[in-house]
Parts: C-alpha cells; sequence; structure tokens
C-alpha cells in the first residue's frame, strides 16, 4: 500500500512539473517576435508623415471641408494620428479611441473620400518616406481604409463594397 502512494505522489510531481514545462513552452511560442517594422518606422518618421499628409488633406478640395468641418483642435488631432500609426506601424499601443465610431459618425463621408484619401496617402508616403517604410504605411493605409469603409456602411445599413479605387491626388 505504501509503495502505491509513493508511486502515486511521484506521478503527481512529474505531471505537475510536465504541465509547468508545457505552460512555458506555450509561452515562449505565444512571445512576439522582433517587429522589423520598428527598424524600418521611427516615431519621427510617424510624425513627419501623419504632418505633410494631413497638411495635404486640409489644402484639398474634397476632402478639406470634411476635416475641417469635423476637426477643431488641429495639433491635438496630430497628436492622436501620430499615436495611432505608432500602434499600427510599431505596435507601440500609444492610440486609445474607436476610429470606427468617429468615422461612422461623419455622414458626408463616402467610398470616393476613402479612394481620394488612398491616393493622397500613398503620394505623400512616397514623398517622405524610405521606400521600405512607404511601403508598409501604404499596406495598412489599405487596410484600415477597407475596413473603415466596409464598418461605415455596416453602421449604415449600406451595401458593402469589397474593393476601393486608389484616386490619384493630381486628378481633380
Amino acid at each position: 500500500m505504501r509503495r502505491r502512494i509513493v508511486y502515486l505522489e511521484v506521478r503527481a510531481r512529474r505531471s505537475a512539473a510536465s504541465t509547468d514545462a508545457k505552460k512555458k513552452k506555450r509561452k515562449k511560442k505565444r512571445a512576439v517576435p522582433h517587429d522589423s517594422n520598428i527598424d524600418v518606422i521611427s516615431e519621427a518618421t510617424i510624425e513627419t508623415l501623419v504632418h505633410a499628409f494631413y497638411e495635404r488633406v486640409r489644402a484639398d478640395a474634397i476632402l478639406g471641408p470634411i476635416f475641417n468641418g469635423a476637426i477643431d483642435d488641429w495639433d491635438a488631432h496630430l497628436a492622436k494620428l501620430c499615436a495611432f500609426w505608432s500602434s499600427v506601424t510599431r505596435k507601440s499601443g500609444r492610440y486609445k479611441g474607436t476610429p470606427m465610431k468617429v468615422h461612422a459618425d461623419i455622414p458626408d463621408i463616402g467610398g470616393h473620400h476613402f479612394a481620394r484619401w488612398l491616393g493622397l496617402f500613398e503620394a505623400t508616403a512616397r514623398d517622405v518616406c524610405i521606400p521600405a517604410a512607404a511601403d508598409i504605411f501604404i499596406d495598412r493605409a489599405h487596410r484600415i481604409a477597407q475596413s473603415l469603409q466596409l464598418g461605415i456602411a455596416l453602421h449604415r445599413g449600406e451595401a458593402i463594397v469589397p474593393s476601393l479605387e486608389v484616386v490619384n491626388p493630381n486628378s481633380r
């Protein structure tokens, strides 16, 4: 009987040790790998792009009236956008907000605005960023624009348009 109890105790210890080892192994697998975006995109790059892009947006005949009408404090808005892009590209976690709700609450924006926004964004990213950084920003911008456009359509009960055509910022 005593042997049986000792055997069960040893088995329980081994099982616990094995469970701990499995948990550690799972944690290692879940660890976030090094993100090369951090090497390519600095906070200064984000600030340069955001400020240059929104300067163009504010002056744009199509987008300017919408943005200028919706934003009262541009300094605060630009800081929030820098935090957003830092979170998107560098996984910094700096942005705390709900962009879907903010955009869905603006009744005047539609698909052609997103296409125009993307055209300006791509041109600005190519103008002010190194090619590798521009590619990352542009990829994320397309994903974000598509997500926002789909979310807004759902919010409004509209038909969902699956793709987005980019509008060249040089065409008016």
